[in-house]
């Protein structure tokens, strides 16, 4: 009896192991048939000319093949192949995180995501900059601190537990300060001077660019978009080959920026079949519309157009949708501001500003049906971390949080109102808001919030509360000046007068900073950590930590005379 029920058992297994088996052989069948069927990118089309790298994987023509929605998880693509999603019909809320300054932890992400969904974003758009895991040639890009390949990894299987699209920002004209502050890359400028915007003209900047473009996207095969930035080129056409190449072509700066988008959206539409492609408007906003339209670029990529003022009319954007309708362009996107707009060494977000963005772009969004055919794809809400590669920190982002936490809502419920003020309240863990003062009473209850209220406290009352001490006390100011202080004198009964309550001003602020600093370290990595200080704290900070260190080798010496 026992020997029949093992041989049942061992036949058991074996028909498990069987139909396992099989499931495998047909879904690997069924995978290798769907990477077939990826591998038809489109290289041609009369207008991009042969833009495509046939050394970096572009494939033949495609026959048009009728494929299916691939699912967003488990992407099975080789190189250079995207995963189609239809989600074209959707509005985009995308919040954007600018990683040139103060990138956060992965594990500081982990909290963040889930808040962002729950607050209705859709999506992130992520500005790597120097915090991409760059490698081969491109490695001196990469910031001490950049993410690993394993944290890109996670970052996407985050945004895709919590239903974030990730869209992936690579700068491809200016704001490439990261890039050509290397010597390896200095002769890419423009203007030798400035490290700010790429020379077109040089075949090299084109060649960096694809390598670029395809290491991140290499690492982004889930994305439907990409950002390619190309905003405020700076000083473009300011160098001697743009000024001989408008010479000898009858150009102007215009023409120069088209033909060098051309070429990057050629790479991408040659390359990528299925990704859709994003930039900033501001440098459109200065070319004729027929000069877009004969460009050709309006089948290939989407303008992003912002505006960061509280208060501006529809008219204002209205005359640049007319203009991107006229010249062929399908979708628009806006993008407004939740923090980093209102001055580059901001700490604090200014929240009615920001509300009074949101309710702008509200506006806008109603009048775009005038505008058709041109639809509204989506928003994005910005939040610079720094106006460029060299500029101080802005704002930093767990500070940022209850502005974005209304911005979001605020574009969710169609306007700020009752309903609007307390679900921000309920998910963030506050009692009450004022706009008007950007502040929030309660404990609160959000990834960060320890960060937000210290900085609070550091932004409102350190430099006041120092120079008060400092500037104001009269004992300070009549026994215990710069001239004491130099020559090492004074006498104990009249610094006993202020001394305490000097000490007692030390103590506090040494103890908010040094629990501060922890939090800090818990989210940042030691770069963001030191310079925050810097810029935020030991200005101010260090004045009393001298005052005090003086004070007390000074009352040690027990009233002595002057020391010459």
């Amino acid at each position: 009896m026992a020997c029949q029920r093992s041989t049942k058992l061992n036949l058991l297994r074996l028909a498990v192991l069987l139909v396992v088996a099989l499931a495998g052989i047909k879904l690997l069948f069924r995978d290798s048939l769907t990477l077939e069927l990826h591998k038809h990118v489109s290289k041609d089309s009369g207008f991009w000319g042969d833009a495509g790298d046939t050394s970096q994987g572009a494939g033949p023509r495609s026959q048009a093949l009728e494929l299916p929605v691939a699912k967003i998880t488990a992407p099975r693509q080789g190189p250079g192949q995207q995963v189609p999603k239809d989600i074209s019909a959707t509005e985009m809320r995308l919040v954007h995180l600018d990683l040139k300054g103060a990138a956060p932890k992965v594990s500081y992400l982990e909290q963040l995501f889930p808040l962002l969904s729950r607050l209705g974003a859709n999506g992130v758009l992520i500005e790597y900059e120097d915090m991409f895991p760059f490698k081969g040639e491109l490695e001196v890009l990469r910031s001490p601190y950049a993410y690993s390949e394993e944290d890109i990894e996670w970052i996407q299987q985050l945004a895709e537990l919590h239903k974030l699209e990730v869209v992936p920002l690579v700068q491809t004209f200016g704001h490439v300060e990261f890039i050509l502050k290397h010597e390896k890359y200095q002769h890419l400028r423009e203007v030798e001077r400035f490290p700010n915007s790429f020379n077109p003209h040089v075949p090299d900047t084109l060649v960096l660019l694809k390598s670029l473009l395809a290491q991140v996207m290499e690492k982004h095969r889930r994305s439907s978009w990409i950002h390619i930035g190309a905003d405020e080129v700076f000083h473009l056409g300011e160098g001697m080959d743009s000024k001989s190449w408008m010479s000898h072509n009858r150009g102007d700066v215009g023409t120069m920026y088209l033909k060098h988008i051309k070429q990057v959206l050629g790479f991408i539409a040659a390359r990528y079949q299925g990704l859709r492609a994003l930039m900033w408007d501001d440098m459109l906003r200065k070319i004729s519309t027929g000069a877009l339209r004969e460009s050709g670029i309006a089948k290939h990529v989407s303008p992003v157009v912002w505006f960061y003022a509280p208060d501006f009319e529809v008219e204002q954007i209205g005359q640049f949708l007319a203009k991107y309708a006229e010249s062929g362009f399908e979708a628009v996107w806006f993008a407004s501001a939740f923090k980093g707009t209102t001055g580059p060494a901001q700490a604090w977000p200014p929240l009615n500003h920001h509300v009074r963005n949101q309710l702008s772009w509200l506006r806008v969004m109603q009048a775009v049906p005038r505008f058709a055919p041109l639809r509204f794809q989506g928003i994005v809400l910005t939040g610079w971390q720094r106006y460029d590669h060299y500029s101080v920190l802005c704002e930093l982002l767990p500070v940022g949080i209850p502005s974005l936490a209304v911005c979001l809502q605020t574009l969710v419920h169609g306007g700020f109102m009752e309903e609007t003020r307390r679900k921000v309240l309920d998910m963030l863990g506050f009692q009450s808001m004022q706009l008007e003062q950007g502040t929030c009473e309660g404990r609160g209850a959000f990834p960060g919030v320890e960060i937000y209220r210290m900085v609070e406290q550091v932004n409102g009352h350190l430099k006041e509360s120092i120079q008060k001490a400092l500037e104001e006390e009269s004992g300070i100011k009549g026994w215990f000046s710069p001239y004491h202080r130099k020559h090492q004198f004074g006498n104990p009964r009249n610094m006993e007068s202020f001394g305490s309550k000097v000490l007692k001003l030390h103590e506090d602020w040494e103890s908010l900073v040094r629990e501060l600093r922890a939090q800090l370290e818990s989210i940042y990595f030691p770069d963001t950590v030191e310079e925050w200080m810097e810029e935020n704290v030991n200005p101010y900070l260090d004045q009393l930590r001298d005052l005090v260190r003086d004070y007390r080798a000074i009352i040690r010496l027990n009233a002595r005379p002057k020391a010459s």
